[in-house]
């Protein structure tokens, strides 16, 4: 199992500087991570420390409570790609959600889809606001949408991922969408147990130390 390949190296902080940025990348290079995962401002710096690398620039689109309007998140990624981004990891709108507007919430989805063309599509649920019922409608319409994956967390709500959202998650999609885990990774058991419910990405700012075998104490 290569951990690595699993990791979304992440530096979301509001804090986040340019050198933090350069350490990320530089990292993500050395441990051969999926990707680096940052906020919109810093994909075109990223995306030229990271060239001629395999590590992918992750970006995140409406960010991190998702209640922007759909228009503002169709142009945040449409210039996150232009910036050079590979992956979008987009938010859901949870207040559509609890409205039972499904339809809106999937057509937010749907046309941050449309606007990134074939790039990795990833919905974040932000599991920890939502009920069981609303997890599997939220993981139904991301599919419905044609994202590629479904993401648990921010890592900035009241808890992050957990294997029973992303037990309700597998059940409520095809083989077809993929599991992003994120919050609260922070050492190697908790990825591997993660990786083994069948997740395919992870979503963590303790990428080195999951590398290392340590247990990182860091949070949001």
């Amino acid at each position: 199992m290569e951990i690595n390949k699993y990791i979304d190296h992440t530096l979301l902080k509001p804090t986040a500087s340019f050198d933090q940025i350069d350490k990320i990348c530089e990292e993500a290079k050395k441990y051969e991570f999926a990707s680096v995962c940052i906020n919109p401002c810093f994909v075109k710096y990223a995306a030229e420390q990271l060239k001629g690398s395999s590590v992918k620039v992750c970006t995140v689109i409406g960010f991190p409570l998702g209640n922007t309007t759909t228009q503002a998140k169709v142009d945040e990624a449409k210039q996150a790609l232009k910036d050079g981004a590979d992956e979008f990891d987009m938010v859901l709108n949870q207040s559509w959600i609890k409205s039972n507007k499904i339809e809106d919430a999937q057509a937010d989805i749907a046309a941050v889809r449309k606007a990134i063309g074939d790039k990795l599509l990833k919905v974040i649920l932000e599991t920890c606001n939502l009920t069981d019922e609303e997890i599997a409608k939220a993981s139904q319409i991301s599919e419905k949408a044609k994202a590629d994956y479904v993401k648990t967390s921010t890592g900035f709500g009241s808890e992050g991922a957990t294997p029973e959202a992303v037990k309700i998650m597998k059940a409520n999609i095809s083989d077809q969408v993929k599991i992003k885990a994120s919050g609260g990774i922070r050492d190697l058991e908790t990825a591997e147990m993660y990786i083994n419910l069948g997740v395919s990405r992870l979503g963590a700012s303790s990428g080195v130390q999951i590398m290392q075998g340590k247990t990182s104490t860091q949070n949001y």
